[in-house]
């Protein structure tokens, strides 16, 4: 049984250090920043976006548990105050020991159900290009491309 479960300051203080360091990572791999400038622009980003940690204003950030055992995390945030009937997927990851086990999927359903509980009536996320299994299970939900940015090296 997959559960989500508000964030704690312990799972909060975890999960960002690890969130700050593959943020950078995916940046540097989609090619819009350098390894040079990617981890304080990664925590620049975070620290403006959760000003309050765990506690910030329409943020809400879960733990994903398989019974007792932490499987992943989960941030969804409300467009508030303009429109908080919409949300926002900002970061979802089931750890990779726990990855191709169907947990992503059943998190996901449970997020959607959290999400319609505080108003939300539209849910949009982001996934990295180079994602190709989070695109996969986001096309699976029902989740459709709205933007495309390409790039070539050249």
């Amino acid at each position: 049984m997959i559960t989500l479960k508000p964030m704690t300051q312990e799972e909060f203080k975890q999960y960002i250090s690890y969130a700050i360091e593959d943020y950078a990572n995916d940046k540097i791999a989609s090619g819009n920043w350098s390894e040079d400038e990617a981890l304080d622009l990664s925590k620049k980003s975070f620290d403006r976006l959760l000003p309050e940690d765990e506690k910030t204003e329409n943020n809400h950030l879960f733990s994903i548990f398989h019974n007792d055992i932490l499987v992943g995390m989960i941030w969804i945030a409300q467009k508030a105050p303009t429109n908080s009937n919409e949300g926002f997927i900002y970061d979802f990851v089931i750890f990779e020991q726990y990855q191709g086990q169907g947990y992503g999927k059943k998190a996901m359903k449970e997020a959607e159900v959290i999400a319609k509980e505080l108003g939300m009536n539209k849910m949009g996320l982001h996934v990295f290009g180079h994602n190709k299994i989070a695109r996969s299970l986001y096309e699976k939900m029902g989740y459709e491309i709205t933007n495309i940015t390409m790039a070539k090296k050249i």
